[in-house]
């Protein structure tokens, strides 16, 4: 009997890293875009330290011909890879007789080509809706196709593990992944499903680290503040942050709302306009409104090129134009539908706002990056926990643990001041109310 059992749960252990590796390489093309768009977006002046040129214009003004061209996809043959991805995988693990249409092979690989466009056209979107949503799919398609795969796991677990990993492989996080899980996806800690979720994302974030992925995105931000000095700024900066993240999230579910119907009805002039607004914004931000962000708050730690950054004068009227341009931009494109994410966007309006807020007042300036970005992730998402594992794994010092902490704790709570509902189920619903054969009955977490 003891044998049996063993090796029943090794057979259940074998299954669950294939399914962690199996997504981490659905997400293995995902990073390799990411890094793509990351080689473009230093070719433009505010990351290079260059001039404007003929090919650094042509980058800047890129969303001015992709945009319509990616809205006018969505109204017609690739409607199905329209939107985040998120809220597809929220609508399956809630309504499980549509994760067939929305976890299906074409809808997967329609997002993944309208977020491929919409990144190399240095887009400002972050990836975890689409490698969510990819998870969930790889999960949904193994179950349909082994249907004794994993056989201890419901549908609804297994999808809501594979999204999780998705996650953890597209950010080399597997502890983000797994919280994530919990967090947002199942709304609940439960053992049964907490260690095979740990299992399969660590498998995944394996082969993001193969793929050459940094284990801490941000490089190693060290600190040499006391931890009492962390606390005393974490307040202020988890306050401040948390309502400009809730103030994000606000104004992005607000656009959503507004623009969702006249962008399937008139794409192309939505697209063309909206094109134009964001090719404008990155010429007149030197391009540090392109990309998902992660490039900018490199730029922060590194101290290079003329953004107010540490070490350098700071200019108030040029902090304030990047840091609206940041958030401005990142609602334009995901309000459109365009598929993507807000947690890079989301850390680094943050991170831009925390390290030049500490430096006008005579702080340090990686204190406010590292407090700011966790503060505007808690409020933008409202999963405080989440941001905590992911800000360590982007900081690389366990040091910061109680400034964080404190801050993105604090931050969720201001941020749910101003967008009451978590902003991932805000647009889960906004999407229900605007699809007439959905069931409006599925209970809300």
């Amino acid at each position: 009997m003891g044998f049996r059992l063993e090796r029943t749960r090794l057979k259940a252990l074998l299954q669950l890293l294939l399914v962690g590796l199996l997504v981490g390489l659905a997400c293995w093309p995902l990073n390799l875009v990411d890094h793509a768009q990351d080689l473009l977006l230093h070719q433009l002046p505010g990351f290079s330290g260059d001039g404007w040129s003929g090919r650094s214009l042509a980058l800047a003004l890129a969303p001015v011909l992709t945009t319509p061209l990616l809205l006018v996809l969505q109204a017609g043959g690739l409607a199905s890879g329209a939107g985040s991805g998120i809220p597809q995988t929220l609508e399956s693990l809630e309504t499980p007789d549509q994760a067939p249409r929305l976890m299906a092979p074409a809808a997967t690989g329609a997002r993944l080509a309208l977020w491929t466009a919409a990144s190399l056209a240095l887009m400002p979107l972050g990836r975890e809706g689409p490698v969510v949503q990819v998870g969930a799919a790889v999960a949904h398609g193994l179950r349909q196709r082994f249907p004794r795969l994993l056989a201890g796991l419901s549908t609804r677990s297994l999808m809501a593990i594979g999204a999780g990993a998705g996650l953890a492989g597209g950010f080399n996080s597997p502890l983000m992944g797994t919280v994530f899980v919990m967090e947002e996806l199942t709304g609940r800690f439960q053992t049964a499903v907490l260690w095979p979720a740990v299992v399969v994302c660590a498998a995944a974030a394996l082969v993001s680290n193969l793929d050459g992925i940094p284990i801490f995105t941000l490089g190693l931000l060290r600190t040499v503040q006391p931890e009492w000095q962390q606390l005393l700024w974490a307040l202020p900066l988890g306050v401040a942050g948390g309502l400009l993240g809730g103030l994000f999230s606000r104004i992005l579910w607000q656009t959503t709302a507004l623009l969702r119907q006249r962008v399937r009805r008139r794409p192309l002039a939505w697209g063309l306009g909206l094109g134009l607004a964001l090719g404008l914004i990155a010429v007149a931000s030197g391009g540090w409104s392109g990309g998902d962000g992660e490039a900018l708050m490199g730029q922060l730690l590194d101290g290079h090129g003329s953004l107010p950054v540490p070490g350098a004068p700071l200019s108030i009227l040029g902090w304030l134009l990047v840091l609206v341009a940041r958030i401005v931009a990142p609602i334009l494109a995901l309000a459109a539908g365009v598929p993507g994410g807000l947690i890079d966007p989301a850390f680094a309006i943050g991170a831009l706002f925390g390290s030049g807020s500490l430096e006008l007042l005579g702080g340090d300036a990686q204190l406010g990056l590292a407090l700011g970005m966790a503060a505007s992730l808690a409020g933008a998402t409202q999963l405080p926990l989440m941001t905590v594992l992911f800000a360590l794994r982007m900081a690389g010092d366990q040091q910061w643990l109680f400034g964080i902490l404190l801050s993105a704790v604090v931050g969720a709570y201001a941020g749910r001041r101003i967008q009451r509902e978590p902003i991932y189920h805000a647009l889960w619903e906004l999407g229900r109310q605007a699809e007439p054969g959905s069931d409006q009955s599925a209970p809300r977490r």
